[in-house]
């Protein structure tokens, strides 16, 4: 008698486990930002750039950033802005400019289009989706036109470019999204 009370309080126990939703692991992730990423921002592939160069109405346009990160620009050819903020690489227009094309050229660099972002599993919807800023994983899931029907609804895997290579952690559904991001909604138990 006092064995089965053992198997079945621990069966019991196993199967409630499943129940439980992971501890969440974001420390890693939060070393790569978080919140507001108007002045930490990289540029990277899949960015659409507004570059206006003031004067020169013929060389202000929406430029895309290739998959090595760089940029084609009339007269001086494609420039390497992969990983520069917006500031770093409109200086170094400027630079390429004024070397000979321009006199005292002053360029400004926008964001058009952030890349995308990613969600897969347990979503009606899964692909890739345009990024919005403020966006977090909640509004992802929203975009992707909601959780599927065994959906886990109260934590997410997410997938983040970092300094040493891709960084992911287990996140609540309030986390934050950046540009890039890859979303992973996983299967619940019960």
């Amino acid at each position: 008698m006092n064995r089965r009370a053992l198997i079945l309080a621990l069966s019991s126990t196993l199967a409630l486990g499943g129940c439980l939703r992971p501890d969440f692991r974001t420390n890693e992730l939060d070393a790569t930002g978080t919140g507001s990423i108007a002045a930490r921002y990289t540029l990277s592939a899949g960015d659409k750039l507004r570059i206006i160069v003031f004067g020169q109405d013929n060389l202000s346009n929406i430029y895309a950033v290739d998959g090595g990160g760089r940029v084609a620009l009339p007269l001086v050819g494609t420039i390497q802005v992969g990983g520069q903020t917006t500031a770093q690489a409109a200086r170094l227009i400027e630079s390429k400019l004024s070397n000979g094309f321009l006199r005292e050229p002053h360029v400004t660099v926008e964001i058009d289009a952030y890349r995308p972002f990613y969600i897969l599993g347990e979503v009606t919807t899964s692909g890739q989706y345009q990024y919005v800023n403020g966006m977090t994983v909640e509004t992802a899931v929203a975009i992707a036109a909601g959780f599927g029907p065994r959906a886990a609804r109260d934590y997410a895997v997410l997938t983040r470019d970092g300094q040493g290579g891709l960084v992911n952690g287990i996140v609540p559904m309030s986390y934050p999204v950046r540009p890039g991001d890859t979303i992973v909604i996983k299967e619940r138990f019960f």
